[in-house]
């Protein structure tokens, strides 16, 4: 399989493994059980509004919800909000349970949860429903030019 995600990670040079498995359900907590990974080591892409026109990108990890309040004093702005599934799809060019950061149509300001940080490995959507890639999330941050903050309820 490959995907923008990955060709993207390629050209960096950056060390990824990819993991695929049976898609069924969407979500990072069905994907985490399938591949027998941690939850809170299982980030999760999710597209927000946050207005004027504007979007970002919040890395958040599987076990944990995001605080729109949080999310829209770290960017800046008066609020935040998810876009529909619909809105998400046009922005990223991937389907809803296979957005990835990586290989995005165009760029986002993104916030990294700050506990993904803390860990040696992390799965996150390799941008198709079924595949997964184990990165270092410190690569992520980098790569994506990311916040690392608490932006969690």
């Amino acid at each position: 399989m490959s995907t923008r995600a990955i060709h993207f990670l390629k050209k960096t040079g950056i060390s990824f493994e990819v993991i695929p498995y049976e898609h069924r359900v969407k979500g990072a907590e069905y994907a985490a059980n399938r591949i027998g990974f941690p939850l809170e080591k299982t980030v999760k892409t999710l597209v927000a509004d946050i207005g004027n026109n504007r979007y970002a990108i919040a890395l958040m990890p599987g076990n944990k919800k995001l605080d729109f309040k949080k999310l829209a004093a770290s960017l800046k702005t008066k609020r935040a909000a998810m876009v529909d599934h619909d809105t998400a799809e046009r922005l990223t060019g991937y389907l809803v349970g296979g957005i990835s950061p990586f290989g995005l149509k165009r760029r986002f300001d993104s916030i990294m949860h700050e506990t993904i940080i803390r860990h040696q490995a992390v799965i996150i959507n390799g941008g198709h429903r079924g595949t997964m890639l184990k990165m270092n999330p410190k690569d992520i941050a980098a790569l994506l030019n990311c916040q690392v903050l608490d932006i969690a309820r």
